[in-house]
């Protein structure tokens, strides 16, 4: 029995809703310190071109799998293929989706409690209590593993609403809050005295300090700012209409997804030179640095200052919220289908599986530090598992299913939208997806494990 699908109602809430997916915490934290430690300018270039060889090819091809089967990830991946086990791939998207929700769900969690935490001006105090306050709260057996729980929660109530009137009207409402914010304290921060060598710093390349290693750490964010390898794409596209240029909106969703990235560095870095502070990575740059960072900013203003930190810490929430949704979704779609369920029974399997996955990673950083897999905490563990091995595993299969074993007759059907477009881009794309998209991944895997 097939279910009947819905598609998204619109172009706009096609690119809002997917551009949404890709934009998450790592373009607003991930990104800017990547770019602090791999040379500024020359980075958000390495970047740029990695978009265009790795990126756009690759949400292409997953584009194409959804949109093809107009199904949940493991079936599109089974359908397109002349081989059923090709749904494997689907389904490892899935798992890795629903590991990335747990616990990401405790970081998303941390930034809504520092939102209501920062509303009432908790945020004070100089770098050591702001920092022995996020060790306490990080270190509760309760409080994070709670908060957790309401993020996913939160996301479970956009989900059980539907394709139109839960993710597509939220991500209209979430992308341009989330654009906004960005906007206003990316104006505050630049107007700070000093803050002009911030922005120098973001765009005024030093190619003396190009090397193999930014460019193969723009790769890895490319892949990882895009969700390429989670199956988020491939279930979007599969709510796709058969009128919707996937190469446009592929381009476009990359357009914002870049965008957004250099005003999370224009939003920190003037802010950081301004009082000669160089961000740091991980958690610190956000829980720990930034508030301090804010505080003395607008020291003269505090009122300034804590609105500033309201505003970011909600732009946070919403950049965590927009990627949750998706993650939750590409689950309740395989057991709304595959086990033909109503679609909030689906979602209530996801959210309560998630849940406890939460629970545990959360605790793994907190009260139970026994909590650990091959010497790492739980949540470091699932991290280490999706990012470095789950990830580009889907992502390379995805590429060498389309680039070898797919007919070329389907790829261009999808591509022209079945001669209704110009295919001017198809050779590109198909040399893009057979080739360089591999070899990207491959190169990014060795990277990540040392090899080069």
């Amino acid at each position: 029995m097939r279910v009947e699908r819905v598609n998204f109602g619109s172009k706009l809430g096609i690119i809002l809703a997917t551009a949404g997916s890709a934009v998450g915490l790592g373009n607003v934290w991930r990104f800017p310190y990547m770019t602090g430690e791999n040379g500024g300018a020359v980075f958000i270039i390495a970047y740029v071109v990695c978009i265009l060889l790795l990126g756009i090819p690759g949400m292409v091809g997953e584009f194409i799998v959804g949109r093809h089967s107009q199904a949940n990830a493991a079936r599109a991946y089974a359908s397109i293929s002349s081989h059923r086990w090709w749904g494997f791939v689907g389904l490892l998207g899935i798992v890795t989706s629903s590991i990335i929700l747990g616990f990401y769900a405790v970081v998303a969690g941390w930034c809504l409690h520092y939102l209501g935490v920062s509303i009432v001006g908790g945020l004070k105090g100089d770098t050591e209590a702001i920092t022995a306050y996020f060790q306490q709260y990080s270190a509760d057996p309760v409080k994070p593993a709670f908060m957790g729980i309401v993020f996913i929660l939160i996301t479970h109530f956009v989900i059980v609403r539907g394709v139109q009137r839960g993710i597509e009207k939220a991500s209209k409402v979430l992308m341009p809050l989330l654009f906004l914010l960005l906007l206003v304290i990316v104006a505050a921060s630049c107007s700070l005295p000093g803050a002009f060598q911030g922005v120098e710093f973001l765009f005024r390349p030093d190619f003396s300090k190009l090397s193999s290693r930014v460019f193969l750490e723009a790769l890895g964010q490319a892949f990882f700012s895009l969700s390429l390898g989670t199956a988020c794409l491939c279930t979007y596209a599969s709510y796709f209409s058969r009128h919707t240029n996937l190469l446009r909106a592929a381009s476009q969703i990359a357009f914002v997804d870049c965008l957004i990235a250099v005003l999370a560095g224009l939003m920190i870095f003037p802010a950081a030179f301004s009082v000669g502070v160089q961000p740091d990575s991980g958690p610190s740059l956000i829980f720990i640095t930034l508030p301090n960072v804010f505080q003395q900013a607008f020291a003269a203003m505090p009122v300034v200052g804590q609105v500033i930190s309201v505003m970011f810490y909600a732009l946070l929430v919403f950049a965590a919220l927009t990627s949750t949704i998706s993650m939750h979704e590409i689950g309740t779609a395989f057991f709304h289908e595959e086990l033909h369920l109503q679609r909030r029974h689906a979602a209530w399997i996801v959210t309560v599986a998630c849940c406890v996955l939460s629970v545990f990673c959360s605790l793994s950083v907190g009260g139970f530090g026994g909590l650990q897999v091959m010497g790492m905490s739980l949540m470091d563990f699932c991290d280490f598992l999706t990012a470095q091995v789950m990830l580009p595993l889907g992502a390379l299969l995805t590429s060498v299913l389309l680039g070898w074993f797919v007919r070329s007759r389907v790829l261009h059907d999808e591509f022209t939208n079945w001669g209704t477009l110009r295919g001017l881009w198809f050779p590109v794309y198909k040399f893009g997806v057979r080739y360089v998209v591999p070899i990207c991944i491959l190169l990014i895997l060795m990277h990540l494990f040392g090899v080069i």
